[in-house]
This record gives structure tokens, sequence and C-alpha cells, in this order.
């Protein structure tokens, strides 16, 4: 199938519906579930600041990895033809990349530089290979000339034995790699509006879905009650963090998005869902290791590291929501931003109280947050989740 056949297919030209997220695009995110799991495992392993540090690096490289197959299977039929072959090649190279994940700082590190590098080589590759238009194929060079070295730099990265060198080398790679939408821009690139939202709202739900599995792994020993309380208390955490994201933002953003003018769309697409969703994802999957170690010791203080990754993880997570409205609408979200402030605060108090009281303390604010975004925007929300109001 062509490009121009794909884009007629997303864009609804032939049956008058609009393109959705299909299996294969489904199939291929159980690889990135993976690897998030790899990624809460890493810093639950050694919770240290020099690994909390290497799993972020980790998770910024999957994720700018991920985004790009998004945008790629939002333009194209990634399912059909050779393009289908091609898609389970690079989830081949993504579970490798994610089997690495562990030791991607130490004796695996050329592995997973060699399997990232392949996985995001492929992309271009397909991209190349599917495409015949003109405008998109010079976005494609463009976005390329970042693309390509900043890969084989992570495989430098594997090829040295200093470890300093080593994360300066993974730094100065993402850094590249994530400046090429801002340095040569998204021109020449459309977006299928409903498959985007839907996307990025899906990685949502699979970053989510990590911090429930975090709540059984923590689990190591008896089911006693406070090991119960803090199952319960991490799921109304996850709950919370759904409600903040599903309930009136993923709605009103989405709306909106079918309405901008195709070249505002595409720079939107960049900022709000390949930038300003990194610190969401971020954010649960810190949120999810600091459960995690909450329900392995329930009656003990959190270390720093946990204690910072919980009440952090969750400033993360509300900034990311504060800056996709600033993007978006150009106003802040002063619940949200407030809600960032005080998580941040709580950290202090986290490292002094048992683990099952921070964690307590983490399921209040959060729900709190929708509680009173509930009652105080009542009406407001109600028009817009019945579709009578935008924002």
């Amino acid at each position: 199938m062509s490009v121009a056949e794909g884009t007629q297919v997303q864009e609804g030209q032939l049956d008058g519906s609009e393109k959705r997220v299909a299996p294969l695009e489904l199939f291929f995110d159980l690889v990135f579930v993976f690897a998030l799991t790899q990624v809460t495992a890493l810093m639950s392993e050694h919770p240290t600041w020099e690994v909390l540090g290497q799993g972020m690096l980790i998770l910024v490289a999957l994720w700018w990895a991920w985004g790009a197959y998004a945008w790629l299977t939002n333009y194209i039929a990634a399912d059909e033809g050779v393009e289908r072959l091609l898609m389970f090649a690079s989830m081949g190279a993504f579970l490798l990349a994610a089997l690495a994940v562990p030791h991607a700082f130490g004796e695996d590190a050329l592995l997973f530089g060699l399997a990232y590098a392949a996985a995001r080589w492929l992309h271009i590759f397909i991209w190349a290979e599917a495409n015949d238009d003109v405008d998109t194929g010079q976005a494609i060079v463009r976005l390329s000339r970042t693309a390509v070295p900043a890969p084989a730099l992570l495989i430098a990265a594997g090829l040295v034995d200093d470890g300093t060198l080593r994360a300066a080398l993974w730094i100065v790679a993402l850094s590249i790699d994530l400046a090429g939408p801002y340095l040569f821009g998204v021109r020449g690139f459309r977006v299928s509006p409903g498959h985007f939202a839907e996307r990025f709202s899906l990685i949502v739900i699979i970053a989510l879905g990590e911090s429930i599995v975090a709540i059984g792994a923590g689990v190591t020993g008896e089911l006693d009650a406070g090991v119960l309380e803090a199952a319960v208390l991490g799921l109304i955490v996850a709950c919370a963090l759904w409600w903040a994201y599903f309930d009136v933002v993923a709605v009103v953003s989405e709306r909106r998005f079918r309405r901008m003018p195709a070249e505002l769309r595409v720079r939107i697409a960049r900022d709000s869902y390949s930038y300003l969703h990194l610190p969401m994802i971020a954010g649960i999957v810190l949120v999810a290791l600091g459960v995690k170690k909450t329900i392995a010791h329930v009656d003990e203080p959190l270390e720093t590291v946990p204690a910072v990754a919980l009440f952090g993880g969750i400033a993360l997570y509300y900034s990311g929501h504060v800056g996709f409205r600033l993007r978006n609408l150009g106003t802040i979200n002063r619940v949200r931003l407030t809600a960032l402030i005080v998580s941040l605060a709580l950290i202090a108090v986290a490292v002094e109280v048992d683990a099952l009281v921070a964690l307590a303390l983490a399921a209040a604010l959060t729900s709190t947050v929708i509680a009173y975004e509930a009652i105080h925007f009542r009406e407001a929300r109600s028009r817009i989740r019945h579709g009578q109001d935008s924002m």
C-alpha cells in the first residue's frame, strides 16, 4: 500500500471513518510495557541517586523511540505489506533493548546501544520506504540529521569503560535527539488527530498499568493488614492519576486537536504530545517505584530516593499537565500547580513517617485534587463531558 493510500484511509477519505489505533500498534506497545517494567525494576533494585538518573535517561530514550513510531503509524498503514514485517523487526530491536535495560550502563551497555540504534534507524527506513510524498520526505531527511547520530553516540557509550564518560555520552545523545524536531521543525508532516490523541492516551494507560503491576511486585512477604492497606492506597493514587488525565484533559485536548488548522496541529502534536507527555510518563514510573518500595516496607520510613520518587513523581506528572494546558490554552492550571508544590514539600515528611503514612498522604493529595475539581468545576465539567463546550 502506498503512503497516499494509507493517508486516505487514516483521514477517512475512503469510507468516512477516521483512522483508529490498529491491533499491530497495540501489539507493538507490549514491548514498551516490558521496557517500562524493566526501568522500574532497575531503579527498585538499587534505589540510589546514580541509578535513579540512569533509569530516567533510559526512560527518555525509550520514550523518544516509541514516540517516533507513534508518528510513523499515524501517517502510514504500518500493518500492511512489507511494513508489517519491518514493524516486527523493530519490535525485536525494542525487545533486545528492554532486556538490556537492567545493565544498560554496565555490561550490557553496548547491547542496549546497538538494539536502540537498530530500532531508531529502522524507523527512518520504514518511513522512507513507505513514503512517496515530497514534503514528508524532506521532513524525514531533516529529522535524520539528529536521529541518526544520536543513537550512534549510545553505541559509542557502550564501547567506553569510564562511567562518567558513558553518562555524558548518553546526555549528549539524548539532547541531540530530542532537539531535532525543534531545530529542524516538523513542517511537511501530517497528523490524523483522533488516532494521534488516542495513541498517546493509550500509552498513559499502559504506564498507569505499570503502577498497578508495581503494587503486586512490591508484595514479597505476608499479606498482613499493612500490606493490604498500602495496596489499596496505591490503587487510589493510580485511579486519581488516571482521573486527572482522562476525565477532562484527554476529552478537551482531542476535541481542540481536531479543530486546529493542519500547520498548528502538527506543532501541537510535537509539543503537547511528544514532549509534554514525557514528564507525565516519567512521573507515573517514579510513582510506581515509590509505591513498590512502600509496600515492601510499610512500617518503616521511606529512604530518600523512594520518597523523592513517590512525591517527586506526582509533582512531575502534574508538571506535564500544567505545561500541557499552558501550551494548548495559554493559561495556568492553578489547582495542579498548587498540588505540584505541595507534593514537593511532602518529600521532607515522607522520610520521617512510616511509608504507609507517606502513601496515605499521596493518596489524600491526589484524591483532593480530583474532588476539588469535580466539585468546583462541576458545571463546566458536565458541559465538556457531554460535548457541549471545549473548556
